[in-house]
């Protein structure tokens, strides 16, 4: 899943894309190089920020997918968390939505979802964008994340959302500590197991990758976490992750291209 931010303000100041001209550029980019899902989103979810109003949000993507949608069938994931933005994404060309909040932040989004007949995103998160990095606590990081994702399921279930259109996302670096999200991907493989859904992981370039490789030293600044990046990825994979949420598309193909010939490769 490559990541089109329609954003000025993203985390990592390599993917922001604040001209339609150039998040669709950055789109048709990411198809050339692999990639099987595009995510577009119109507003920042890092921690500390602030929310997006929906019609500026609107104005942010719509044109995005339209454009992505003329000339290209490849499925469209919105990122957002308003039943309005969605429903416009959808009529647009958009394929499923991606809610970092699990259907929480909107009543109507649920609805909207069930529907249209498209698949959703549910994604744990502790907080909100703008609250969730101030002193996240678990008593037990893993179990505690499943047991919310799994009444997440049942009130996509019970609003009228197919059972096997639910993924879902552990959210690793929303409202998480480092200890958090290296817990998350060490049992990344419970998630599959116990939730009963595909799994989505968005780690790509993610805070806690640089504080691990900067040592104790200065974290490394979020251009330089590539390799780190890509480590996480094989793990993800090894323990079963289905959709790799990424910037760096033609290196993530690569990555995932070589783990599969090792893993399918005929025995002597």
């Amino acid at each position: 899943m490559g990541i089109v931010n329609c954003t000025p303000d993203s985390f990592y100041p390599g993917s922001r894309r604040e001209t339609r001209e150039a998040a669709v550029t950055a789109a048709r980019r990411m198809i050339a190089e692999g990639a099987d899902i595009l995510d577009i989103g119109g507003e920042s979810t890092r921690p500390g920020s602030d929310p997006v109003g929906a019609g500026e949000e609107r104005e942010r993507v719509v044109p995005v997918i339209e454009a992505i949608r003329a000339e290209s069938g490849i499925p469209i994931s919105v990122d957002t968390r308003k039943a309005a933005v969605a429903g416009a994404a959808l009529a647009a060309g958009a394929d499923l939505v991606n809610d970092v909040s699990g259907l929480r932040d909107d009543a109507e989004l649920a609805p909207l979802v069930a529907a249209r007949g498209v698949p959703v995103v549910l994604m744990h998160m502790q907080g909100t964008p703008k609250t969730m990095q101030r002193r996240p606590h678990y008593e037990d990081t893993v179990a505690d994340i499943l047991e919310v994702l799994r009444e997440r399921i049942a009130v996509a279930v019970d609003a009228g959302i197919a059972r096997d259109r639910i993924i879902c996302d552990p959210g690793i670096g929303f409202g998480k500590t480092i200890a958090d999200n290296l817990r998350i991907l060490r049992e990344l493989s419970r998630f599959r197991a116990e939730l009963d859904t595909p799994v989505l992981v968005g780690l790509s370039r993610k805070s806690f990758i640089g504080t691990v490789l900067g040592g104790a030293g200065e974290p490394l600044p979020v251009e330089e976490r590539l390799t780190g990046t890509l480590a996480a990825h094989a793990w993800a994979v090894r323990e079963g992750a289905d959709i790799l949420r990424v910037h760096d598309v033609a290196e993530t193909v690569q990555l995932v291209t070589m783990l599969e010939a090792i893993a399918t490769v005929e025995r002597q």
